[in-house]
């Protein structure tokens, strides 16, 4: 991990090609050191989980569409993702100088789920409540974030006791880690220690993902 953030460093302050091109060697060697750490955690959360792969990103970005137009990203990113149709939810670990975390959730729903999920949170948030409020839920991620609409969503009451959750277009929860704690021993543990903590959210979400408003199956 130490090679990891230190070439980051440099990126960060060099971020071009002609950079790139002349550190390319040690950038190889610190992908398949990472490859190997994203793998062995891959192996290990497969153990208690049902995972369907996994995406290691690409240092390079598309800027395209981007504001940003450096040509690399400034992190080392993997997501695990679950299998669906009836497992739901995403994994994600980011390597990055002083912004490393370990998350996970919904990033883009699309719209017949994000809709499923808002009807859910209108009629009852007793069980939700209960995943954001228990302890370990709250020691690791404190609370559910993402990105959200300014007001309700069109067929919702503005004023409804849990439209902060149903105004929401994500679902995603994270837990940051400082340099100090990716360079520790441990952190592979508390990685994926994180990971597994957000199974209660993953679990309910995968229920009201794969139900109808009454509880019927789906599926």
């Amino acid at each position: 991990m130490k090679k990891a953030l230190e070439f980051l460093k440099h990126l960060e302050k060099n971020n071009n090609r002609e950079w790139f091109a002349q550190h390319k060697s040690e950038y190889d060697l610190i992908v398949k050191e990472n490859k190997a750490f994203f793998d062995q955690i891959y192996t290990e959360l497969q153990e208690y989980d049902n995972l369907k792969g996994i995406h290691i990103y690409r240092i390079y970005r598309d800027v395209r569409f981007s504001k940003d137009q450096t040509p690399y990203k400034n992190n080392f990113g993997v997501g695990y993702s679950r299998s669906k149709p009836m497992l739901r939810g995403g994994y994600y670990i980011q390597l990055e100088p002083n912004n490393s975390f370990v998350g996970g959730g919904f990033w883009g729903p699309d719209t017949k789920d994000l809709l499923r999920i808002r009807k859910e949170f209108e009629l009852n948030t007793t069980a939700i409540d209960k995943i954001t409020s228990d302890t370990t839920f709250k020691k690791y991620f404190g609370n559910i974030e993402g990105e959200a609409v300014k007001t309700a969503p069109r067929g919702f009451d503005k004023n409804h006791p849990a439209i902060d959750l149903i105004r929401k277009k994500q679902y995603v929860v994270m837990r940051k880690f400082t340099d100090k704690e990716v360079l520790s021993d441990n952190f592979q543990k508390e990685a994926l220690l994180t990971l597994l903590a957000m199974r209660p959210f993953f679990d309910y979400m995968s229920e009201v993902l794969t139900t109808d408003l009454n509880g019927e199956p789906l599926f």
